[in-house]
């Protein structure tokens, strides 16, 4: 067995076909499919079932592969240990964020840090939350910036700051008012689409899974709280907002916003990473910066908060 091998299989459970993973791995698909039976041979295990195109992966050959990639991750983190040995910082690192988060939180901090880690090439992607922990599991995330706790025994979760949730109602004037939220017009609410977090937030806030009676003869299933606004502002509709991405709306927009009566409801942001992670000085660099910037911002809001589970 070489490690050669062990990145052939992976390549090829990670492209779902002899010939992805081929292309891939820069090399012809016979050599690659020649390299995988012998190690099949040396294991005495089969670890994909040619029997079928695209080849299938055994269950012994799930075990395997997963197997496989902790034994490449750890290869990958040596070099990590060293920078951290000599004090450099380099390298690449893979970041999915929430798209609730992402374009009100990231353009506060993001030039800073790519300024102090000129060596380091950040990669950053929005994802939803089920995306994100899958890619932190099979290992091509490095770190997710989402809402907590997800109580996943393969990640670790890192704090960042809990952020309340504003009203924002567009039939009526709002400003320097706190409403309760359990009075809200469920008929009236506008909801992001299925599977993002702040969806499943709201539903609970609102305590929409128990009020089966509220419907409406149109639904919109938006992917982002900008389209979802001017839904909202179109039907004079209302729906409920993370305080950050309410910072950057114009005066006539936040004359239409409210708090809610303390204890206000509030998501937790985090950071996570897999339990084996290793680039621990970036991920220490990016927890500062974020704290940094956030902490001002969030001083001024509801500190008596309820914190609403994403999941």
């Amino acid at each position: 067995m070489n490690i050669q091998q062990i990145e052939y299989v992976v390549a090829v459970a990670d492209n779902g076909s002899f010939g992805k993973a081929a292309t891939a791995q820069f090399i012809g698909q016979s050599t690659l499919s020649t390299m995988i039976a012998r190690l099949e041979d040396e294991m005495g295990i089969k670890i994909f079932d040619r029997k079928y195109k695209p080849a299938s992966i055994t269950k012994e050959g799930e075990i395997f592969i997963s197997q496989c990639r902790i034994i490449l991750d750890e290869i990958n983190n040596l070099g990590e240990v060293v920078n951290n040995i000599t004090g450099a910082s380099s390298g690449v690192i893979k970041i999915g964020v929430i798209p609730t988060v992402a374009p009100y939180l990231l353009p506060l901090f993001i030039n800073k840090l790519t300024a102090d880690k000129p060596d380091v090439q950040f990669i950053i992607s929005e994802m939803t939350t089920h995306h994100i922990i899958e890619e932190i599991e099979q290992r091509k995330l490095d770190i997710g910036i989402l809402s907590t706790p997800l109580d996943h025994p393969d990640l670790v979760e890192h704090h960042l700051f809990n952020e309340p949730f504003c009203l924002y109602d567009k039939s009526q004037k709002q400003s320097g008012i706190s409403v309760d939220y359990k009075g809200l017009d469920c008929h009236r609410l506008w909801l992001m689409d299925e599977g993002h977090c702040l969806r499943h937030q709201v539903e609970s806030i609102c305590d929409l899974r128990n009020q089966s009676n509220v419907k409406r003869n149109l639904e919109y299933k938006s992917g982002s709280i900008d389209t979802l606004l001017r839904f909202v502002k179109k039907n004079k509709g209302l729906t409920l907002l993370p305080y950050l991405s309410t910072l950057g709306l114009s005066k006539s927009d936040k004359g239409h916003l409210a708090t809610f009566k303390s204890p206000a409801p509030a998501r937790s942001i985090g950071a996570v990473v897999h339990r084996n992670f290793s680039k621990r000085g970036l991920l220490d660099a990016l927890k500062e910066q974020i704290v940094s910037v956030t902490t001002p911002l969030l001083k001024e809001s509801v500190e008596d908060h309820w914190l609403v589970e994403p999941v």
